[in-house]
């Protein structure tokens, strides 16, 4: 009150009169009262950035340093000529009511909005300061402030049309209940969005940095922002994909931050056999396959319990097809589990196994499932390529074929 009682006397010693009665004082007022706010604006807002500034370089804490790169200490600065001016107004137009209530509202209005800027400045700070933080990296923290910001501005909306148009506030909330279809229709978006972001966070769907495949959007990335009406997914191409945030739980998508924690990555690539080159192993070939190391012991233990079988049974053996037989695909398939259980790049504490699928045309498949440990992408996919290398590689010492369309047109 001290610094307006100074510069109010400056104004009466500039020549403003208390009791102005013409136009021409009046402007002169005006005039000098406007250098005066600009000056007391000037004086303020160069000493808060100041001191903001020397606080923000002294402390330990960020959040100081991210109100100055918002410009707080600006925001604050003007309030206080503002508030100046807002004392000094009924002074200067005690002789002009109309204008008088005319440039009350003006201010009103705009010490509202100010005050709103200020509180949004705030809030992005806290915002920058908090995604420093590892504990909220990770969480929408935009769509929080977002909806805060978008409460703040309604009830502001609220008070400076209740200023403007001197409506009681009951009668303004009657009326304005009064339209609500219409204001959802226009707000639908924003409506969706302030529910979904409630909803992701809520269930823990999404977080910043997680990576998620949405094909719809063409989304393959990692997210990297999270607000009110958007999601932004940074693709492994380095292009942008924005995803509207309710599409999130109206649309299917796939999150891979379960993978990203596990203890592996799952490797589930299968192979195509010709049908034709399957076949029984008869006793002398069993010999050569038993040079192969990771076969040696499972086909002294096989064949002795499937000898045994066709013994008992009276097999008679003269006929491959009797009886219990070994075929090349089942020795394969043997040789590609043993393999896989010696590789130092699969985690052998996880599901494990080499499958058939259904026979197609195209030949029989044999699926290799199992987890890699590395689950860094280009880890990842070197170490599956070095699998099928030596899988694809394999196939002939056992007599076996892989499906190629030239193949088929040769026949």
């Amino acid at each position: 009150m001290k610094i307006f009682n100074w510069a109010y006397d400056i104004l009466i010693n500039l020549g403003l009169s208390e009791t102005s009665s013409s136009y021409g004082n009046l402007l002169v007022n005006i005039i000098v009262l406007t250098i005066v706010a600009y000056i007391l604006d000037y004086i303020f807002k160069k000493f808060l950035i100041i001191c903001l500034a020397i606080v923000a370089a002294r402390t330990k804490s960020t959040f100081d340093d991210f109100l100055v790169a918002n410009k707080t200490a600006k925001y604050i600065a003007h309030l206080i000529p503002l508030l100046f001016i807002y004392k000094t107004v009924p002074v200067i137009l005690a002789d002009f009511t109309k204008w008088e209530n005319f440039f009350e509202k003006g201010i009103k209005i705009y010490i509202i909005v100010l005050s709103l800027w200020i509180i949004r400045s705030v809030f992005n700070s806290l915002k920058d300061y908090l995604k420093e933080k590892p504990r909220f990296s990770d969480k929408p923290i935009d769509s929080y402030i977002q909806v805060i910001m978008i409460m703040l501005w309604m009830f502001g909306i609220f008070s400076f049309l209740s200023i403007l148009f001197s409506i009681n506030k009951t009668t303004f909330i009657a009326t304005f209940g009064s339209i609500s279809a219409i204001i959802i229709l226009i707000f639908r978006d924003t409506i969706l969005g302030f529910v979904a972001s409630i909803s992701v966070s809520v269930n823990d769907m999404v977080r910043i940095g997680d990576w998620i495949t949405m094909e719809k959007f063409g989304a393959d990335g990692d997210v990297i922002e999270i607000n009110l009406a958007t999601v932004k997914v940074r693709n492994f191409d380095n292009t942008t994909t924005t995803i509207p945030t309710y599409s999130l739980i109206s649309d299917s998508f796939k999150n891979w931050r379960g993978m990203l924690k596990s203890d592996g990555r799952r490797i589930k690539r299968h192979v195509l056999i010709r049908s034709k080159s399957v076949r029984f192993v008869n006793k002398e070939e069993l010999d050569r396959f038993k040079k192969i190391q990771h076969l040696t012991s499972y086909i002294d233990h096989r064949q002795s319990d499937i000898d045994k079988f066709n013994e008992n049974n009276n097999i008679d053996k003269s006929i491959i097809v009797n009886g219990r037989n070994l075929t090349n695909l089942g020795l394969f398939r043997k040789y590609i589990t043993q393999y896989l259980l010696s590789h130092p790049g699969i985690n052998k504490d996880m599901m494990l196994m080499v499958r058939h699928l259904q026979p197609t045309e195209k030949g029989i498949p044999l699926e290799i499932y199992c987890f890699s440990k590395d689950k860094v992408w280009e880890n990842y996919e070197y170490i599956m390529a070095d699998i099928l290398d030596h899988i694809i590689a394999s196939v002939s010492y056992f007599d076996l074929e892989l499906f190629e369309l030239e193949n088929v047109l040769s026949d």
